[in-house]
């Protein structure tokens, strides 16, 4: 999802992930509906949401036991990774109850925390599986309301090339599959993920703020990051098709994956009144408004390669473009293309590992091989989210282009903060729309 989630994801557990379904609670994901556009108008699709596996209670299939309790590991149960997989069962949830989730029609609330449970992912079905996108010469446009989520949080919908199954078909060890959110990948190479392939992340030992042996790696499409100081649309491709499961270096940011992204930020893109707080802003951020993403190839059909990802912002009736580029040369750079990453890059005196790895073309082919939706709400305890709403590096001074990329103080952002502070802190995500360009907004 972001430049910086390079070794644990930003939540704090309630408790844990497996591969078995348990009996305990049953599993009944939450109705959610969105729409397929064409020009002959909008058509309502029920789908439904899962939980994210690494959110669930894990415990021993015949008893109730925590598998992995706190920071650690169970190795009564876990003693490596294929036992743990086969000694332990993972939960239905509670969606509102646990974990502040709410659905309602086409409209979705994350609530920041509930009890021990901080944060929440939750990936988006088509019956028995995740429902696959495939974006090219399409358009994706949701509404928004990011009102509540103050600095240090990231309110976020992307895509991911995960398994449409979780796994389940792959690796016989893998029983619960997607109706227990199995199989998350991204391109940061996550290493908190408590079970990939099939196997649980026991090897060397797994402190969850550490991150285990192993990470999971897959393309990531961000077609949104935000809270209601910064926002950010990023590309991110990898080397290989689908999850991969990295190792040591594989993991880092010279491994499979463009970690870093190319980014679409309007704040860091020089254009400091165009979306925050306040009417002052182009995007008043106190108000709930639309996004819409265009998917644009190079001739207009879905067969051609990707070229460009445009994006625009709806408030009041009122149709917004996205600004451009303000630093470097060309100008007028107000979608992410090849051409935007490599100006961003020199303008920002960093490499374009997005084109060394394939660029737009790249991220198109991942789209025609359909990707996951992802709704989630997260906090950073790798870099206190500076990277989206501050100044990122701290080592470079922040007039240098490409540092600030929003007003939150460098000294924002604490997870022990915003948990403390704004446990009731929420994002809501709602009329879901996608289809032919054009037609959705």
């Amino acid at each position: 999802m972001s430049l910086i989630r390079l070794v644990v994801s930003s939540v704090v557990f309630i408790v844990a992930n497996c591969q078995q379904k348990g009996t305990v609670t049953p599993e009944v994901h939450p109705s959610f509906n969105i729409a397929s556009c064409n020009t002959a108008g909008c058509q309502s699709e029920t789908h439904s949401l899962v939980l994210d596996a690494n959110w669930r209670w894990l415990h021993n299939v015949d008893g109730y036991t925590n598998c992995y309790d706190g920071t650690q590991w169970n190795a009564n149960y876990c003693s490596d990774g294929l036992s743990c997989a086969k000694n332990c069962a993972l939960e239905g949830a509670n969606y509102a109850g646990d974990y502040g989730v709410t659905v309602k029609d086409s409209a979705a609330q994350l609530k920041f925390v509930v009890g021990s449970n901080v944060g929440s992912r939750l990936y988006l079905m088509e019956g028995n599986q995740y429902k696959q996108f495939k974006l090219k010469n399409r358009e994706f446009t949701l509404d928004v309301d990011v009102s509540q989520l103050p600095c240090g949080l990231n309110g976020a919908v992307y895509f991911v090339e995960m398994a449409p199954d979780g796994g389940s078909s792959k690796y016989s060890t893998n029983t619960a599959g997607a109706n227990y959110g199995t199989g998350y990948c991204d391109a940061q190479c996550p290493l908190d993920i408590k079970f990939i392939n099939g196997e649980a992340n026991v090897l060397d030992g797994m402190d969850f703020s550490k991150g285990g042996h192993y990470g999971s790696c897959c393309a990531e499409m961000d077609i949104w990051e935000a809270n209601k100081m910064s926002s950010a649309f990023t590309t991110h491709v990898c080397d290989s098709a689908g999850l991969v499961r990295c190792v040591g270096a594989e993991c880092d940011l010279e491994g499979f994956c463009d970690q870093s992204g190319c980014d679409n930020n309007p704040y860091r893109n020089g254009n400091l009144n165009f979306y925050g707080p306040g009417s002052n802003f182009k995007v008043d951020t106190t108000k709930p408004f639309t996004i819409v993403t265009q998917f644009i190839t190079e001739d207009g059909t879905d067969f051609s390669p990707l070229s460009e990802i445009k994006r625009f912002f709806v408030q009041n009736g009122t149709v917004v473009s996205n600004p451009d580029l303000q630093f470097g040369a060309p100008r007028g750079l107000d979608s992410v293309s090849d051409e935007y990453c490599a100006a961003e890059a020199q303008a920002f005196g960093e490499p374009s590992k997005a084109l060394e790895k394939g660029g737009m073309k790249a991220m198109g082919d991942a789209l025609d091989r359909g990707m996951t939706l992802v709704l989630s709400l997260w906090d950073d305890h790798a870099v206190d989210m500076l990277w989206l709403d501050s100044n990122y590096p701290l080592d470079k001074p922040a007039t240098a282009p490409g540092i600030a990329r929003g007003t939150c103080d460098q000294s924002s952002g604490k997870p022990a903060d915003v948990e403390s502070q704004f446990p009731d802190a929420t994002v809501k995500y709602s009329n879901i729309k996608f289809g032919a360009i054009g037609t959705t907004f």
